[in-house]
């Protein structure tokens, strides 16, 4: 689905990505797993035109997603989860949900994805008409994930979905991210907490500084001695 090649993105004189090549395939999840700084960010931005890449090829489907704008990637079936929420505060839980929706004109399939969204997270249905920004930091996220899959999305992107969030909200989060790739939803997770995204992995990539460093399924990397110590911890050794 997406295909990564040699690419290298700089901030001034600083490449921050030194010619890293990945691919997504439709129907998986995938995560892209490494400590703060290392580039996991940069490389979502460079997928969604927030950074310029400056060699190296981004395609989707066979598109260049390097010439298609923000508002043609949603159309063309890519929803992003980003970093810190970002759910609009004065607008409630409701309104939120249907921002997400803007790009479609189906009334009857907005509601019933609304209804979906319900299913999948009750309590924001219990909280339809509350400021979005009288939430908690848990019930945000479940904002910014449900508002991401009103355009109906082929391919979801999530920047630190557990970012602040106590263990018990990412464990049932992580399932949500489960059950949406099982309804058929292609899924590129970044994340800096190794051990819940390896664990729902099919395919995994590690990062450090730039560069992609190891690659295989979430399980095989979950067994890795090198990962366990570097990013799993005591964790890696019960």
């Amino acid at each position: 689905m997406i295909k990564i090649k040699d690419l290298v993105v700089a901030y001034g004189g600083i490449e921050a990505l030194k010619g890293i090549s990945l691919e997504v395939p439709s129907g998986k999840i995938v995560t892209l797993v490494g400590a703060n700084g290392a580039g996991k960010s940069t490389t979502l931005k460079a997928v969604v035109g927030l950074v310029k890449p400056k060699s190296g090829a981004i395609e989707y489907e066979g598109k260049d997603l390097t010439k298609i704008s923000t508002e043609s990637m949603v159309r063309n079936g890519i929803a992003l989860v980003p970093e810190g929420r970002k759910v609009f505060e004065d607008l409630t839980v409701l309104e939120n949900l249907k921002i997400g929706a803007y790009s479609r004109k189906d009334r009857k399939g907005i509601e019933d994805d609304l209804e979906k969204v319900y299913s999948l997270f009750p309590r924001l249905k219990e909280r339809t008409w509350q400021l979005s920004g009288t939430l908690s930091g848990g019930e945000q996220q479940m904002l910014a994930i449900g508002r991401a899959l009103m355009s109906r999305p082929k391919l979801i992107m999530m920047d630190e979905p557990s970012l602040g969030l106590a263990p018990i909200i990412v464990k049932g989060l992580f399932e949500i991210i489960k059950k949406i790739n099982k309804d058929g939803m292609t899924v590129l997770l970044i994340e800096q907490n190794a051990n819940a995204a390896l664990k729902i992995a099919d395919i995994g990539y590690i990062m450090e500084t730039g560069r992609i460093t190891l690659s295989g399924t979430g399980k095989e990397l979950l067994n890795n001695d090198e990962i366990k110590k570097a990013y799993l911890g005591e964790t890696a050794a019960k």
